[in-house]
């Protein structure tokens, strides 16, 4: 009689009701800090937006923390423990499919590196050949020399975009809270720090050059 909203419950009526009676009524049956994991779930289940992995990832562990706290008053009838497997087999797959992408883009990352490098040797050690020739031997070098700076954007941006996973996720382990802060690291910054960097690897050669 004084529920804020009456069954039936969607999901989003479950969670309003969570927030509503929070302090009178789950506050007393789990940690009251809880209700911070209801406010993360309901804002991001319900915007008008996608979201990443990560956002699942943190959505996914969130409902875990959840199940698990209401655990210790009852298993309801054998409910609780069946969400939870299924929670912590989506994690697994989560974690399979990201483990998965990241190694893909760093294969992919090698293999174009190995293969400009491959091409720029075969060219210095044969400069005699005609140009048809060169195509034949090597025709991916004239690729990456006609979109030459759209390709070495690419990679730094997949190393970058790989780098930034891992921050996020030690930054996650470290502070919940520093998530955010993480994930708006700019690519824009390090792309500056790899320039000053690809400055002094230059002056480096020209020494040895000397």
């Amino acid at each position: 009689q004084i529920l804020y909203l009456k069954p039936p419950w969607t999901l989003a009526n479950l969670l309003k009701c969570y927030k509503k009676h929070w302090m009178a009524v789950f506050g007393y049956v789990v940690p009251r800090s809880l209700l911070s994991t209801i406010e993360c779930l309901s804002k991001h289940l319900y915007a008008d937006k996608p979201f990443d992995s990560s956002t699942v990832r943190i959505l996914l562990q969130e409902s875990k923390k959840l199940l698990h706290a209401f655990s210790s008053r009852s298993d309801y009838n054998g409910v609780l423990p069946q969400a939870y497997a299924e929670v912590t087999k989506l994690c697994e797959t989560l974690g399979e499919v990201r483990a998965a992408l990241v190694e893909h883009d760093l294969s992919e990352d090698i293999m174009v590196l190995s293969e400009n490098a491959a091409c720029e040797k075969m060219e210095a050690t044969t400069p005699s050949l005609q140009s048809t020739e060169e195509k034949e031997l090597c025709p991916s070098f004239h690729v990456a020399q006609e979109n030459r700076h759209q390709e070495i954007w690419s990679v730094l941006e997949g190393v970058w975009n790989t780098m930034n996973l891992y921050s996020i996720e030690l930054f996650q382990k470290l502070d919940p809270g520093a998530v955010a802060m993480a994930a708006k690291a700019s690519f824009e910054e390090a792309f500056l720090g790899l320039q000053k960097l690809l400055a002094a690897v230059k002056d480096i050669r020209e020494g040895i050059g000397r």
